[in-house]
């Protein structure tokens, strides 16, 4: 895929403040398992519990939304902004109502919790049950800009 067919690219990282406190959340444990265990268990209980919360934290910054090519790619999902109506940003309140109370179960979802901006994009093609995407962003206006712009 050539750089020059993208409009829009944002990774949703995890936050650098998750990063730090799970940094110290970890050297706490690090610290109760050496007082009250052997050290080798502490060393290796800690490296697990390590690999296991920064290797989720990276899973989940891993996700991806780009407008590129005439799609609309978010994560592993993709879909031709043709097949797309008029995508609207939300904030928190928006965001948290439609993944909530209004939420229909056969939407496509790519939220993260320490996003709370999202914007929605209905869906318009006949075929595909699924009405709209939600996708969490950190720049609402600017996707929403992208997708309009790309159409």
């Amino acid at each position: 895929m050539s750089e020059a067919g993208v409009t829009y690219a944002e990774r949703l990282r995890v936050p650098l403040r998750w990063w730090v406190q799970a940094t110290m959340f970890l050297a706490t444990l690090w610290l109760a398992f050496i007082v009250a265990t052997p050290a080798w268990i502490a060393w290796s209980a800690t490296a697990v519990l390590v690999a296991i919360t920064y290797g989720m934290f990276l899973l989940v910054g891993s996700a991806a939304i780009e407008v590129r090519d005439g799609e609309l790619c978010a994560g592993a999902a993709h879909i031709p902004l043709g097949l797309l109506g008029d995508p609207e940003p939300l904030d928190r309140d928006g965001t948290r109502r439609v993944a909530g109370v209004e939420a229909d179960a056969r939407a496509f979802l790519l939220l993260r919790p320490y996003l709370k901006r999202s914007v929605r994009v209905p869906v318009i093609d006949p075929a595909d049950p699924t009405p709209y995407w939600l996708l969490s962003t950190r720049r609402p206006q600017l996707l929403v800009d992208a997708i309009t712009k790309s159409r």
